[in-house]
């Protein structure tokens, strides 16, 4: 019936390695570069270049995220039913590279710039364009997703488990170097200037250089056909798992009666119709889909580096304004590249030389704790970032702001009431049923006050808001950088980050060697004084909560599948990354918590009740070897274990014969590429 796998041949290897995975390594870090390096700008682009508010650019940009994820179990149905996965890959890398070329052909302003101003005259057309690239790199990406880890893992021979969990964890730092290097070089590309009538940002070059490497990604896996160890697809086995599973619950609703006798698993209702290999395989897939519930919990925490963690440091000191992104979106990729290793050759044979039991499962668990005191962190710093911010009016509230620029004499200022004394050049805030404003008293005794709008919110980015008021007696050029002029004072600021100034030229203001001194600064909003290094440890937890949970979850995935439904199981560990960015926009728009501390707690205190949860599914997990289970049902002696469907004789036992679960039980080398978000 083929529902075996044909045995392997024996490949071409140096170091003990079959010389196929170094061409899956180099397509898996091309193919991450093209991927990093587009989302690295993508909300840039729907911002400044089709012009969508903040919180459109945001949804779209994670609706894009969840699909990439979604679309996962498309590629396994394909890859396991019919094509295979070295055609699969294949297939969709060609779609996935057609759609990063369309998505930069639609950053091109020339094609509808009819009028040669740098901005787009024909702006659904290029929406248009971009949406169907998405929609392609989504299918393309997600679709081989689930087959390029496990296309990998077919390549080793069964006595090299050892070399399989080393191959996992190279193919992981692979993922993370295409994302340092894409994450980095990208905005680069972006800040060039590029076009043919006027030129703006290159955003044609940023999502260029992403789609050279794909077709880069496309062309190195294609050489090393000749080397891959290729399984047959075993016919359209995700329809058959979910009609067995269907024809289970059918039947044994039929059969409810206490009338008829129970069964020892419920999917052994499917013995009337289904193979009992068939319905073993389906035992060992829902085994491993039932702790998979909890996990997009996890996911819905790290996806936040790119939106939360990234916005909270807008409003911290630090290098920001350079490139539109934090520094530290690269820290995540370079802490993966350093910790991998530290975990396998140092970690990982420390805790075994302990006697300790460090199962997968464990490593999960573990990983999950570290995400959750991630955002414990981001939370203790949000509380200190909340008490430098200022307090702007809300609701009916609005703020008026006074400004004493006469020379050498104090005012006085009934507002509301209210009387206040205002010295020379000082300011005094008040809080109103009006406009916000600013009213600078007249220079002369007795003059009317002059109003303009103030500041009502806090610069972003670490940008800064500076404006001057003239109380000179003529008109003054006011220059930003090098003056070119024959008459000037040179006015030099220390502004920090994310500050606003208002600087008052008084009435006695003259040209000359110290003219720079009359000039007074006066402070609106202070800089942002909370450094923004404090995000390290919050980025350290994170990414060390990655390592050992996502480097753990394909491997697990992979050795607890049958052989027929590997790309499907790891497919279903993708799914769990696109129901966390559900989890993100759900959060985003019902959350009614004001403050952005509380939702860090909040979001911490639910991962650490789904890892308590997560750890109890855990323990009673009962580790199984797929390749022995199958196998029996492959001999003639086995027509016992055939009739009961089952698989309990295939646990993993001690020495002494007694069932062990997760609490003592281990597989070597359950450590896994995770393909990052």
């Amino acid at each position: 019936k083929g529902e075996f796998e044909k045995p392997k041949k024996k490949s071409a290897s140096i170091f003990g390695y079959p010389i196929s995975i170094f061409f899956i390594v180099v397509n898996e870090f091309c193919e991450r570069f093209s991927y990093y390096g587009m989302r690295a700008v993508l909300v840039l682009y729907f911002k400044y270049f089709l012009g969508w508010d903040d919180d459109f650019a945001t949804t779209i940009y994670h609706t894009f995220a969840a699909l990439c994820y979604l679309t996962p179990i498309l590629g396994a149905i394909v890859a396991d039913s019919w094509l295979g996965k070295f055609k699969t890959i294949i297939y969709l890398s060609i779609v996935y590279a057609a759609g990063q070329v369309i998505l930069a052909v639609s950053a091109i302003h020339d094609i509808t710039d009819t009028d040669r101003d740098g901005t787009p005259d024909n702006m659904t057309f290029h929406i248009s364009l971009s949406m169907v690239g998405l929609l392609l790199i989504a299918l393309g990406t997600g679709g081989i997703k689930p087959c390029v880890a496990a296309f990998g893992g077919d390549q080793f021979q069964d006595h090299q488990e050892k070399q399989r969990g080393t191959f996992f964890s190279i193919f992981y730092l692979s993922i993370n170097a295409g994302s340092l290097l894409s994450t980095i070089i990208t905005p680069v590309l972006r800040a060039q200037e590029c076009g043919i009538h006027k030129q703006r940002e290159c955003y044609p070059l940023a999502f260029g250089v992403p789609a050279a490497l794909m077709v880069v990604a496309l062309i190195v896996f294609i050489v090393g056909s000749g080397m891959y160890t290729k399984t047959a697809p075993q016919g359209n086995i995700m329809v058959k798992f979910c009609r067995c599973v269907g024809f289970a619950i059918k039947n044994r609703f039929r059969h409810r009666s206490s009338a008829y006798p129970k069964r020892e698993h419920w999917m052994d209702w499917a013995e009337e119709k289904y193979d009992k290999l068939l319905i073993a395989q389906v035992k060992m897939v829902l085994k491993v889909l039932f702790l998979y519930i909890p996990l997009p919990m996890f996911w819905a925490l790290f996806d936040q580096q790119g939106s939360r963690w990234t916005l909270q440091a807008t409003t911290m000191n630090g290098d920001f304004v350079m490139t539109d992104l934090s520094p530290l979106q690269t820290i995540n990729p370079i802490l993966i590249l350093v910790l991998v290793p530290i975990m396998d050759s140092l970690i990982y044979p420390l805790i075994a030389k302990c006697n300790l039991n460090f199962t997968a499962l464990k490593r999960m668990t573990v990983g999950m704790f570290l995400a959750a005191l991630a955002f414990v962190c981001a939370g203790l710093i949000q509380l200190q970032i909340d008490e430098t911010l200022p307090k702007f009016p809300s609701g009916a509230e609005a703020q008026v702001k006074f400004i004493n620029m006469i020379e050498g004499e104090a005012i006085s200022v009934n507002a509301g009431g209210h009387v206040y004394e205002l010295k020379p050049f000082d300011v005094r805030e008040t809080h109103t049923d009006t406009h916000a404003q600013v009213c600078a008293r007249g220079f002369e005794k007795g003059g009317e006050p002059q109003s303009f709008s103030d500041i009502t919110a806090k610069p972003e980015k670490g940008a800064n808001s500076i404006r001057f008021l003239n109380g000179w007696t003529s008109k003054l050029n006011v220059t930003v950088g090098d003056a070119d002029r024959p008459s000037f004072c040179v006015f030099t600021q220390s502004l920090g980050f994310g500050s606003s100034y208002t600087n008052v030229i008084p009435p006695t203001f003259a040209f000359g060697e110290n003219c720079a001194a009359s000039i007074r600064p006066i402070m609106d909003i202070s800089p942002n004084s909370v450094h923004m290094a404090l995000q390290i440890p919050q980025y350290f937890l994170m990414t060390a909560g990655e390592v050992v949970f996502s480097v753990t979850g394909l491997e697990f995935a992979y050795s607890q599948a049958p052989s027929n439904m590997k790309s499907v199981l790891q497919a279903g560990w993708l799914l769990t990354v696109a129901f966390g960015n559900i989890i993100v926009l759900i959060v985003a728009e019902a959350a009614t918590l004001e403050e952005q501390w509380a939702e860090y707690i909040l979001f911490a205190s639910l991962l650490v009740v789904v890892c308590v949860i997560f750890s109890v599914m855990a323990y009673f997990y009962t580790y199984i070897d797929p390749m022995k289970i199958e196998a029996q049902f492959a001999h003639p002696d086995s027509d016992e274990l055939k009739r009961k469907g089952s698989f309990d004789k295939n646990k993993v036992h001690d020495p002494h014969g007694k069932q062990r679960k997760d609490s003592d039980s281990s597989r070597e080398g359950d450590r896994a590429a995770e393909t990052k978000m």
